[in-house]
């Protein structure tokens, strides 16, 4: 996987709590900032699938909690029921 070179500017204060975490940890700064970005990232992916989700169940777009369950049941019997759809 390649990579590329970022620039960002950090207050003074949050680059120094960088620094003390990398040098606790013996891992450079660059991988410190790295994993926060990762997880911020995801964060924010999460955040906008939920934001998605909500929009289709507002729409009308989603399956009732019972009838999800009831099909879970049947699962493994002599008669499952097919999948539920929206």
């Amino acid at each position: 996987m390649g990579t590329r070179v970022m620039t960002a500017h950090i207050p003074l204060p949050l680059a120094e709590k960088v620094d003390t975490l990398a040098e606790q940890m013996e891992r450079s700064r660059g991988w410190i900032i790295k994993q926060a970005l990762i997880a911020w990232v995801e964060e924010e992916e999460r955040y906008h699938e939920t934001l998605k989700a909500l929009a289709d169940v507002d729409a009308g777009r989603g399956i009732d909690s019972e009838v999800v369950q009831a099909w879970i049941d049947s699962l493994g019997t002599d008669n499952p029921l097919p999948p539920p759809r929206p």
